[in-house]
């Protein structure tokens, strides 16, 4: 029988689907509806000394059909005074004693820490997330990512929390610096139960052409934003796995955030190491409701893989995920069309003629409109499956039979690897390329 429930860090959970610390936290009020809808666990929008927040606040990028594919906040922490939160702490837990109500907490000095640890823990938190990494206004006041971004501060205040703390400590990280495992590994040394990402990533996402104000715009200005949603997914796994494959900092859980929408993202994080996952953006476009197909989606997914908790498939794809130099040279694909389910539109001959590397022909005769593929040109790029609207109209094919297996690596110790400009060992010799005039010959 499938089992959904996490013990992350010491904190317990029904289900391993997290509400992030954001707007949709900002009350009791919302996290109860939340738990009443499926949610197993929420962070509460960030306490510490209330802020005035401006209005006009949210920005997205939205592409094509796609609605807030890309998401800007400019909301700091919390506007409400502490007790307010703390009385509906302590009311969400009355209600929700199973659930897991995390407190996320963002203040200046030593003594601020230990004051407002002690004030979450007596109003029943279950954890503590320290939130390092809002990278907009905050940060200007020396928190947030200012401090994500210095991993000996953070190590400091880290060990603070520790020292006061009772509850299970959560760092939360910024993406906005060069490498994810320097605040990470800080984090590590520093004593934190477990860590969670991403933050969202300082951006702007636009600019209005008639007041050339940045959005979203606030009395003819404005800011850098917190950028989220589906567009930062990519970057959020991407930075789980650098932690999750770190030896010293992948053995505390880690929580994953960063444009979750779907079941499929669900299963992707916790292929990459995640034992718990947060969303925000999802919520604040299509409601709490969302829950519902992630957690049957989850357990049809587990169901076919005869899976019966999260851990039995959480980081499975980490061995999978290596350098490029390690990668087989000898693997080779190419692509091929299913005629019967092509419509013509020469999207796949355009985006390989002008992006890639002219492996698509068009036909002479006007009356066939499918495509070919020139295969001794095909490098199996991908693009022009990935170009097709048609799902299944462009596979890839395999070509090799599997039998070598050369790297970059190997190459490069065996003293095999091109060395001069115009070396003969150059991947690309041979390759057919049309001559620069072949550009003009279609000119009218």
């Amino acid at each position: 029988m499938i089992d959904l429930s996490i013990n992350f860090a010491g904190i317990k959970s029904p289900n391993p689907f997290w509400l992030a610390s954001a707007p949709p936290t900002n009350s009791g009020y919302q996290i109860m509806k939340a738990f009443d809808t499926g949610w197993g666990g929420a962070v509460w929008k960030t306490l510490g000394v209330p802020v005035v927040n401006v209005s006009s606040r949210y920005g997205s990028v939205n592409y094509r059909g796609t609605k807030m594919m890309g998401f800007n906040n400019i909301e700091l922490i919390t506007d409400r005074p502490l007790a307010d939160n703390l009385r509906e702490i302590e009311e969400v837990k009355k209600y929700f004693p199973d659930h897991a109500v995390i407190a996320s907490l963002m203040v200046e000095s030593r003594a601020e820490w230990e004051q407002i640890i002690k004030d979450v823990e007596n109003a029943g938190a279950d954890g503590i997330e320290l939130n390092f990494g809002c990278p907009h206004g905050m940060c200007e006041r020396g928190m947030g990512s200012a401090v994500g971004q210095e991993p000996e501060v953070l190590k400091t205040i880290v060990g603070w929390v520790k020292e006061a703390a009772n509850i299970p400590v959560i760092t939360k990280l910024s993406p906005n610096i060069s490498h994810i495992t320097d605040p990470g590994l800080a984090a590590v040394q520093g004593g934190t139960d477990s860590i969670s990402l991403i933050n969202t990533i300082k951006s702007i996402v636009g600019i209005d052409l008639d007041s050339y104000a940045p959005y979203p715009i606030v009395d003819g200005k404005g800011t850098n934003g917190g950028y989220c949603g589906p567009a930062v997914k990519p970057i959020a796994m991407h930075m789980l796995k650098d932690l999750a494959q770190h030896p010293e900092i992948g053995k505390v859980p880690l929580s994953g955030i960063g444009g979750i929408e779907t079941w499929r993202d669900v299963v992707e994080f916790i292929l990459l190491g995640a034992t718990s996952v947060q969303v925000c953006t999802a919520v604040m476009h299509y409601g709490f409701g969302i829950v519902r197909e992630m957690e049957a989606g989850l357990r049809q997914f587990m169901e076919e893989k005869n899976y019966q908790t999260i851990y039995d498939f959480a980081g499975k794809a980490l061995p999978n995920v290596t350098e490029w130099k390690h990668l087989n040279l000898k693997h080779k694909v190419v692509a091929e069309i299913n005629a019967d389910k092509c419509i013509g539109c020469d999207l796949c001959y355009i985006a390989c003629d002008d992006g890639a590397h002219q492996a698509i022909a068009l036909s002479d005769d006007p009356a066939i409109r499918i495509p070919s593929i020139i295969e001794a040109n095909c490098v199996g790029c991908n693009l022009c499956s990935l170009v097709c609207p048609v799902e299944d109209c462009i596979t890839m094919v395999k070509r090799d039979d599997g039998k070598e297996n050369v790297t970059w690596y190997e190459r490069t110790e065996n003293d095999d690897i091109p060395v001069t400009f115009d070396d003969d060992r150059a991947g690309g010799k041979g390759h057919f390329v049309p001559t620069p005039q072949d550009a003009l010959k279609h000119r009218k």
